[in-house]
């Protein structure tokens, strides 16, 4: 019992085994098949020829047959024509054997005739199965590569539709990430440079006002203006031009 059963799985494997080698390549499987057909018709072709040699030794044993019952035939009739009765009874036996087997191989050619005709008609009929078989073939064959190029363009034009899912959607969206930090990046940057910016003008001009205090202060410790004329130049400047014009003609 666990014989059998082991035998069975194995068996099972096997035809497992099968499928698998039937379904990988169907086109190559019909190939196999066509030429095995091929071969088994060559064979079928021989023994037909075979055969018809066959055919052809009972048509020549036919044709010596009907030679020798015309032959004897007519020395029967020609012993009678001499008088010769008991040489033509003789002959007239052998002739009696002699139509009996030409009879008997007149039966054997016919029959074989038909043998050989039937057998030549089933070889012409199955060629043209085989001439269709591989026309299918080759029909087959094209269809399944044309079908695999679009299953394959298909997979192609989806790829190129850039989804996340796919290898190229992944490689576009690390792309477009990277892209993104760059950008980024320099968004900081200008962010960054704009900081403090009005600090730093309120800074500069607070140090320009320092240091016109600081000059005032040497032109006055050196004696080229007086803390007066310093406090004048100081108004003028802070009134402006239309001030010290004012300024101008009332000293005048």
């Amino acid at each position: 019992m666990i014989i059998g059963k082991l035998w069975r799985s194995f068996r099972a494997q096997l035809n497992k085994l099968a499928n698998y080698f039937w379904t990988a390549d169907p086109i190559a499987q019909m190939q196999y098949e066509y030429d095995s057909a091929v071969e088994e018709m060559k064979t079928g072709r021989q023994g037909l020829e075979q055969y018809r040699a066959l055919v052809e030794r009972v048509l020549r044993q036919v044709a010596g047959d009907k030679k020798r019952v015309n032959k004897l035939a007519a020395k029967v009739k020609a012993y009678l024509q001499a008088g010769d009765r008991e040489t033509a009874a003789k002959f007239a036996l052998e002739l009696q054997k002699s139509k009996n087997e030409l009879a008997e191989n007149q039966t054997q050619l016919e029959m074989h005739e038909n043998s050989y005709e039937n057998n030549v008609r089933k070889i012409k009929h199955a060629s043209k199965k085989l001439a269709k078989i591989r026309d299918k073939i080759a029909r087959y064959d094209a269809e399944l590569k044309m079908s695999r190029a679009e299953a394959e363009m298909a997979e192609l034009a989806r790829s190129f539709e850039f989804d996340v899912t796919t290898d190229f959607g992944q490689i576009e969206q690390v792309i477009q990430d990277k892209i993104g930090l760059n950008r980024a990046k320099v968004r900081v940057s200008s962010d960054l440079s704009e900081e403090g910016i009005e600090d730093i003008e309120r800074e500069d001009a607070m140090e320009a006002v320092l240091a016109d205090d600081a000059l005032r202060e040497f032109e006055i410790q050196m004696g080229l203006v007086t803390p007066e004329t310093a406090g004048v130049e100081d108004g003028v400047k802070q009134l402006g031009p239309s001030s010290k014009q004012e300024i101008t003609e009332q000293g005048s």
